[in-house]
């Protein structure tokens, strides 16, 4: 494929995903990317916590770390509104975590200047 890439933990470097498991599109208001796998060094925090501002306001979460490191890495919505409803279960990168390398270019880029093809989930 084209456009692969593995997601790094921008503290460490440690392997914490890749693009073959991207499964949605980016809602507005948050910088995540989001995927049905993880690698075995993203943790989930064993208790939701709640969202008290901004997209996810409202919004049960766990939190994800990169095990190496400890980096907030992400999150796993555990409840929410029907907006984000297609969320739930699934794994959320923050842009700002996380690092791309490009298989193709070997190249290491931000993930907020990365576009994977759209990838929608299906109903």
């Amino acid at each position: 494929p084209e456009e692969c890439a593995v997601f790094h933990c921008r503290g460490c470097w440690t392997v914490l995903g890749d693009s073959l498991q991207l499964c949605g599109r980016e809602p507005p208001g948050l910088s995540v990317l989001i995927c049905f796998k993880v690698s075995r060094d993203v943790t989930c925090e064993d208790s939701p916590m709640v969202c008290l501002e901004g997209a996810l306001h409202g919004c049960a979460y766990y939190s994800l770390s990169c095990r190496s490191c400890g980096l907030a890495v992400g999150f796993s919505l555990y409840s929410c509104g029907s907006d984000l409803a297609y969320l739930r279960d699934l794994f959320c990168f923050f842009k700002d975590s996380i690092i791309c390398y490009l298989l193709k270019n070997q190249m290491i880029i931000e993930a907020s200047k990365v576009n994977f093809p759209a990838v929608t989930l299906q109903e």
